[in-house]
């Protein structure tokens, strides 16, 4: 017999490999394939992020559980036409021009993801009018979140959200921003919607920030 707890314990625990079996075994019991998704992995993933914050647990992980989810998110996937993967809509992600720091934003794209966005990563060392080309043709993106991992980079940041503040699809998305040197005092001055401390704070802010928290 499967279970949603089953799932939950196995997405907790990372445990990749096992996660599909206990999916399929959990919707073939007669569990709500979008429960499953909610309590067994978004709902998990949220209390491995408070772990996280706690110190609890530590970056890997918190990475095995994002890559557990995912496989468990790949199985769900065929039986949640609604789109509830991604029902809170597009995130653009990127590592600013000149920075080649991705782990912290992987980690942020997972746990987005994780809390139903679709994510779109372009990865680091991103120039501007990339980030802006995306958005254009992403009319639909959401959130366009920004990161800088070094103090040299900050510059950067602050260039990046400039960029996205002048263009004209501005006031259809919310910019986040984060990154070890970040803090919230630079993302108000650089004119960031929103600033988050660590990837399970990012995930609860995107929520905030579309209207679903």
């Amino acid at each position: 017999m499967g279970s949603i707890e089953e799932v939950a314990s196995l997405v907790e625990r990372g445990r990749s490999k096992k996660v599909p079996a206990a999916v399929t075994a959990a919707i073939e019991s007669g569990c709500d394939p979008a429960e499953i998704l909610q309590k067994g992995m978004i709902d998990t993933m949220g209390i491995v992020g408070e772990k996280f914050k706690n110190n609890e647990i530590f970056v890997p992980e918190m990475l095995v559980a994002a890559k557990a989810m995912k496989a468990g998110v790949e199985v769900l996937k065929p039986y949640l036409a609604s789109g509830a993967a991604g029902k809170y809509g597009k995130v653009i992600i990127a590592t600013v021009a000149g920075d080649l720091h991705d782990i912290g934003k992987n980690l942020v794209a997972m746990m987005i993801e994780s809390a139903g966005f679709t994510v779109i990563d372009l990865g680091v060392d991103v120039p501007n009018d990339k980030i802006i080309e995306a958005c254009e043709e992403n009319p639909d993106v959401k959130i366009v979140a920004l990161s800088a991992l070094l103090t040299t980079t900050m510059p950067s940041l602050r260039d990046a959200v400039a960029a996205v503040n002048g263009a004209p699809f501005r006031s259809n998305i919310k910019v986040m921003v984060g990154g070890a040197p970040i803090t919230q005092e630079f993302a108000d001055e650089i004119g960031a919607d929103g600033y988050s401390e660590d990837a399970a704070s990012a995930a609860v802010l995107a929520k905030k920030l579309v209207g679903a928290e």
